[in-house]
C-alpha cells in the first residue's frame, strides 16, 4: 500500500482542525475542499469567477508541493452558495480546465465558512492524466 504524504498551504485552520490541504496516495493528490481565504482570514475575491480564480492558483500551487499541477486535474467539484453563480463557474471551469475537461459536479449549498465566500473547491489530480 502505498504512503499517505500531506501537504499545507500554511492556512491557522489546517492546524486547528487537524486536516491537510492536500493528501498524496500513489499517483493520486486529493485535495480538501478550499475557499477563497488567505492566511490572515481575510476574504479574496467579490464574485465566484474572481474566488475560483483565488482559489485555483492556491491549489495549483499545493498540486506543484505534491508534485502534480493543475493540468494533471480529473475531477472538480464546486459548491455554491448561490445557484445565480452557476454561470460564473462555469466561465472559470472553461477557462481554467477547458483544455483538460475534467469531470465536474456543482452542487448548491446554504452556506460556508468565511466571511463573503462565494464558493468553495475541492479537486483531484492523477499523475500522467494529461492527454
Amino acid at each position: 500500500m502505498p504512503a499517505r504524504q500531506h501537504f499545507t498551504s500554511g492556512n491557522i485552520w489546517e492546524q486547528r482542525a487537524g486536516f491537510s490541504r492536500a493528501i498524496r496516495v500513489g499517483d493520486t493528490v486529493y485535495t480538501a475542499g478550499t475557499i477563497a481565504v488567505d492566511k490572515e482570514g481575510r476574504t479574496q475575491g467579490a464574485g465566484c469567477y474572481e474566488q475560483c480564480i483565488y482559489i485555483s492558483k492556491l491549489l495549483g500551487g499545493i498540486l506543484e508541493q505534491a508534485g502534480s499541477s493543475l493540468q494533471n486535474v480529473v475531477r472538480v467539484r464546486a459548491y455554491l452558495v448561490n445557484k445565480e453563480d452557476a454561470s460564473e463557474f462555469t466561465r472559470f471551469q472553461r477557462d481554467v480546465f477547458g483544455d483538460i475537461r475534467p469531470v465536474a459536479t456543482c452542487v448548491i449549498v446554504s452556506g460556508l465558512f468565511g466571511e463573503g465566500t462565494v464558493v468553495e473547491l475541492e479537486l483531484v489530480a492523477v499523475d500522467q492524466a494529461q492527454d
